[in-house]
């Protein structure tokens, strides 16, 4: 019986199709994960260059996350989807053919601004098209299957993580870079045939009003409702604070670990499994204490990244970036759901754009810790953030009653 309640979700017809749209979707972009970092890594040999490359992602995503919100809930989300994954698909394929033609390349100094330029636009997609992702699940299952469409969503994505980095660090040093990107590109082209397929779902509750009072409206919305604020402000501080170590993990596999693209891609995919359990584990359990389930997730990222950071084996390292995955997955798919459990089904897009915001927040976090491992090295960066996070988790478990006790 359990077996069956973990992948029940997967019954509904409607839920395989955005499945598939999303194993496409997210195996380009855990490819990318690696093998964008690793190329400016490459390119470069600056860990400020890397944290650039994060802000210029996320400053776009940021400022355009609560505008992807409005198209969530004002058109079909599918159309929303279809459009931004067809242009993820065609920014994948310019850079491979930057690289296949020569106009990125350490000869070419300089050339790392096309993956500037890449990641502002990517960044921009990211922003417009993610709240309608995770919005639209809401709308594809029943209320007391969204836990388990959630935890079987970051299940796939998890599973992605263990396959598409190594798949990626392979590709890297068997074939070159752009092999990867065109790749990525046919995989972005399997998510829009499967989203295509999508019939249209749910109902736009904002019509007719205008762009800045439907945002201050949200806004409002938020402030007023205290366990929806409380939530995005702790999924907010878990995200600044454990995130960084994955966009900076370049440097430890080149210059402390010492393994290469290869290292790099088999460490991501360990990640992968330990994230894989815990995804397997949200979709088994009832539907009780996320809350203080959510916070602990925070306590275990922490103290897993602080012993990462610090750790010159690699069969250590291996072991403590399973855990960081376990906590990683329990982080994103509780948030989540508790975010799309409370919220009004009126404001679920515009919600969802908040959750998304902070993913592009979370790469100023990684613009501040590049900088700070220029000045005293990427351990102490990052394991420095791991302290506060572990800090700050501990101070939530005790005091923060509210979100420790929502089911």
């Amino acid at each position: 019986m359990r077996n069956i309640r973990t992948f029940s979700s997967l019954k509904n017809p409607v839920y395989r199709l955005y499945y598939g749209g999303m194993l496409g979707q997210m195996a380009a972009m855990n490819m990318q994960m690696v093998t964008r970092s690793l190329l400016t890594y490459r390119l470069t040999g600056s860990a400020a260059i890397l944290g650039m490359l994060a802000l210029a992602n996320a400053i776009p995503m940021t400022l355009l996350a609560l505008f992807g919100g409005l198209l969530a809930d004002r058109i079909q989300k599918k159309y929303v989807l279809v459009a931004g994954q067809s242009s993820s698909a065609l920014v994948s394929l310019g850079v491979a053919l930057a690289l296949s033609f020569g106009y990125l390349s350490v000869e070419r100094a300089g050339s790392w601004w096309i993956l500037i330029a890449a990641s502002v636009i990517q960044g921009a997609i990211m922003g417009l098209m993610m709240p309608s992702r995770q919005a639209i699940i809401a709308e594809i299952v029943s209320s007391d299957q969204l836990m388990n469409a959630v935890a079987l969503n970051t299940l796939g994505m998890n599973v992605l993580r263990f396959i598409s980095p190594a798949l990626a660090g392979l590709l890297i040093d068997v074939y070159s870079f752009e092999a990867v990107y065109y790749t990525m590109t046919g995989m972005y082209l399997v998510a829009v045939v499967f989203v295509s397929f999508l019939p249209l779902t749910g109902t736009q509750g904002v019509m007719g009003q205008g762009i800045i009072t439907d945002l201050k409206d949200s806004l409002q919305y938020v402030w007023r409702d205290r366990t929806i604020f409380l939530v995005l402000i702790i999924t907010l501080v878990l995200v600044v604070l454990s995130r960084p170590y994955q966009f900076l993990l370049p440097i430890f596999t080149d210059d402390i670990l010492k393994v290469g693209a290869t290292g790099l891609g088999v460490l991501l995919s360990v990640s992968g499994v330990g994230a894989m359990l815990g995804s397997l584990l949200l979709a088994s359990i009832p539907n009780r204490r996320r809350g203080i389930m959510l916070l602990f997730a925070g306590l275990i990222l922490g103290l897993a990244l602080i012993f990462f950071s610090f750790s010159e084996s690699w069969f250590l390292s291996l072991a403590l970036i399973a855990i960081i995955g376990f906590g990683d997955t329990g982080r994103v798919a509780l948030a989540n759901t508790l975010v799309q459990y409370y919220v009004s089904d009126d404001y679920r897009g515009r919600v969802m754009s908040l959750l998304m915001m902070e993913f592009g927040i979370m790469s100023f976090g990684v613009f501040f810790s590049g900088l700070l491992a220029e000045a005293i090295g990427v351990q102490w960066s990052v394991g420095g953030l791991a302290m506060a996070l572990t800090v700050i988790s501990i101070f939530a478990l005790l005091f923060v009653r509210r979100v420790r006790n929502l089911d």
